[in-house]
């Protein structure tokens, strides 16, 4: 299945799929550290991840730590959970760029007995949501989300 993405702002990129899976079982792809490894980093990048901490309630945090083949360091990537709705949103920060950092929104809805994806992030300028588009990571989620579908389908 192919993605949609959309700008519904100059500060906000939108990314939408359909999955063959009921919304629980997409939604614990993204809130079980096990299951998020598997799919998460395209398996196309040098990427992988060294740990994957997940508290997904409202008031929680994460914390992905991934090792790039051209950096001597892990990268750390971190945030908190603002709201979580089980089986139906999710929205959290994205701390390790500072106020930099996009605010990120995924809703889960039913559709029948599968589920429609958006992935919003809305960025602090338009400046740095066109950086986004520029450096390929909104390319990547076409990839990414190969591997969800995969992964639900296992």
């Amino acid at each position: 299945m192919t993605i949609a993405i959309a700008r519904p702002s100059d500060l906000e990129l939108a990314v939408t799929r359909r999955f063959d899976a009921p919304p629980a079982h997409v939604f614990a792809a993204w809130t079980t550290p096990a299951q998020m490894m598997q799919w998460w980093t395209p398996a196309s990048f040098p990427i992988s991840f060294v740990s994957c901490a997940i508290d997904a309630r409202s008031g929680g945090s994460y914390r992905f730590v991934m090792r790039h083949a051209d950096m001597p360091e892990p990268l750390a990537f971190h945030g908190h959970y603002l709201d979580v709705v089980p089986d139906a949103r999710l929205v959290w920060t994205n701390e390790e760029a500072g106020e930099a950092g996009q605010l990120t929104t995924v809703t889960f809805v039913a559709d029948g007995a599968a589920t429609l994806l958006t992935l919003t992030e809305r960025y602090p300028d338009a400046a740095a949501r066109a950086e986004a588009e520029a450096n390929s990571s909104v390319a990547c989620f076409g990839e990414m989300f190969d591997q969800l579908d995969a992964l639900l389908h296992a």
